[in-house]
């Protein structure tokens, strides 16, 4: 059977937004190792921190993530020309050469590129994003070979919305007039705008999402444009390694917490969806939708909702059992208390928990670091946690229900081939089996821990679980005799008991005896 999409990239030019990124560089990746006879692939890289584009190029080469392509194709940098730019500046910051060489030889764009900060400013995300996108919306205008720009966007910029169809949904206010806004008012007054701008939604990056997407089909409807709308960004399914990650965000952060047992409470719904969907899901769609966009040509913007709530739900509950069990098994290295992560939707229980998990543990640790002459830290830090804790509460207590009709008739449309090779299909996720190799991609791939060290983790694991056990019978016992001593029916009790445990204790000898 022809691998068609491979076929269809042969001989192209791409340009991709957001190469530094997480998803940036997962896609490069994929492009170079399964299609293989792509010309050029152009990236786009901003210099920083004294760094030029070919040093930060080769910092993300030596990444782990290239670590099958260094083997299967080391000459696979040729393919890769970095291009000197900025979101920010005009023209995107690049020189005229460079611009007239995207313009004569790239025939398909991603977008992967965005500030992803749920605190970010209105003025900031405005001029980074939606003013971005128009300038590269206006550069593949120009573009005499193109022949799809595929936009990654997020299927929470309608998160307003209950029900969530693969559609564009217009505005309040349209797109231009807020990029005017953004150009002559100051950070400070858009600020104060914000709240009435974004409505119902939890954040300025979900609006502007859903600007941007409007911009694209309302302005640049003659372009070829795919809109690809991921929910919860994890870890890969399968490729380039099962687990794999590199970056901080998303759900590695919490991740991470948990198995150090520095998180262990969060507002959620157990019982709710936890629509999470692996990366290399994502790189894959984006690569087939391309694809789709170039040979089917579509009347229409396609909009694809990768989600897995409605294909193949996991609820938060399962992910809270997951990641327990899998810590437990598969430890961290140093864990500061044994992993445990409980949802509630009451705030009032979560606030109690929190104070006790978390506040208390802070104070009484910040005390000892001010009596040995350090810094006190673990006060600041608990509410910085605090802060992203409740930027999340909106995605783990609220569900709603997204269409996948576009994801599953492009998934029909693949070959049997080209499914085996750019899966995206969110069935084929075994969600026991991708949260275990989660915990084991933060253990191995973030926090570069050797997986040789398992044995030892683990028995220090169980010490600290033994540790643990005895400190809470310990406070149990000092408790109850406190109690015990001002309470009659408690010291009652409290007699009982010991009568009944040295009744078990005189016992078990004949009991052993007669089995």
């Amino acid at each position: 059977m022809v691998a068609a999409i491979a076929d269809f990239y042969a001989g192209c030019s791409i340009f991709v937004i957001g190469f530094t990124g997480f998803m940036g560089r997962v896609l490069v990746e994929k492009l170079l190792r399964s299609c293989s006879d792509i010309k050029a692939i152009y990236v786009l890289i901003r210099p920083k921190n004294n760094q030029d584009v070919r040093q930060r190029l080769e910092d993300v080469f030596s990444s782990k993530l290239f670590d099958k392509l260094r083997k299967e194709r080391p000459e696979f940098r040729t393919k890769v020309i970095p291009v000197n730019g900025n979101m920010l500046e005009p023209h995107l910051g690049m020189s005229q050469s460079d611009m007239t060489r995207l313009v004569t030889d790239v025939s398909v764009v991603f977008h992967a590129a965005a500030t992803a900060n749920f605190e970010e400013h209105l003025k900031s995300g405005v001029l980074m994003n939606l003013h971005g996108v128009k300038k590269l919306a206006e550069l593949c205008k120009q573009m005499s070979k193109l022949e799809a720009l595929v936009y990654v966007s997020t299927v929470f910029a309608n998160c307003d919305r209950s029900q969530v169809q693969e559609a564009i949904y217009p505005p309040a206010l349209q797109p231009q007039k807020l990029m005017e806004a953004a150009e002559w008012m100051d950070a400070e007054m858009m600020e104060i705008l914000a709240p009435h701008l974004i409505g119902k939604r939890p954040n300025t990056y979900t609006y502007i999402k859903a600007m941007v997407e409007y911009l694209l089909v309302e302005e640049y409807a003659s372009l070829p444009i795919a809109i690809i709308r991921p929910s919860i960004v994890g870890a890969s399914l399968r490729e380039p390694f099962p687990g794999w990650l590199d970056n901080f965000d998303g759900p590695t952060n919490l991740l991470t917490k948990v198995g150090k047992g520095i998180l262990r409470s969060m507002m959620g719904n157990v019982n709710g969806k936890a629509d999470v969907v692996p990366i290399d899901l994502v790189i894959n769609l984006m690569i087939a939708s391309a694809w789709y966009t170039s040979v089917h040509r579509p009347s229409n913007t396609m909009v694809y909702n990768l989600t897995t709530g409605n294909l193949n739900k996991a609820t938060w509950g399962h992910w809270e059992r997951y990641v327990r069990d899998y810590f437990l098994k598969n430890p961290l290295d140093h864990p500061l208390r044994v992993p445990r992560l409980r949802f509630t939707t009451s705030s009032v229980w979560f606030r109690l928990n929190h104070w006790i998990d978390h506040d208390l543990r802070a104070y009484v640790l910040d005390f000892f670091r001010l009596l040995m002459g350090r810094q006190p830290c673990s006060v600041q830090y608990n509410e910085s946690q605090k802060k992203t804790l409740k930027s999340l509460d909106y995605f783990t207590l609220n569900q709603w229900e997204f269409s996948n009709d576009n994801l599953v008739m492009l998934w029909n449309k693949v070959n049997k081939e080209d499914q085996s090779v750019f899966n995206f299909n969110v069935k084929s996720i075994n969600w026991p089996s991708y949260v275990e190799n989660y915990c084991l991609g933060v253990k191995r791939y973030f926090l570069k821990e050797e997986l040789s060290g398992l044995p030892g983790a683990r028995r220090a694991m169980k010490r600290l679980q033994y540790s643990w056990f005895l400190i809470k019978i310990t406070t149990f016992i000092i408790l109850w005799c406190l109690l015990a001593k001002r309470v009659a029916v408690a010291r009652a009790l409290w007699q009982k008991v010991i009568f009944l445990a040295l009744f078990i204790y005189q016992k078990l000898p004949s009991f052993a005896k007669s089995h």
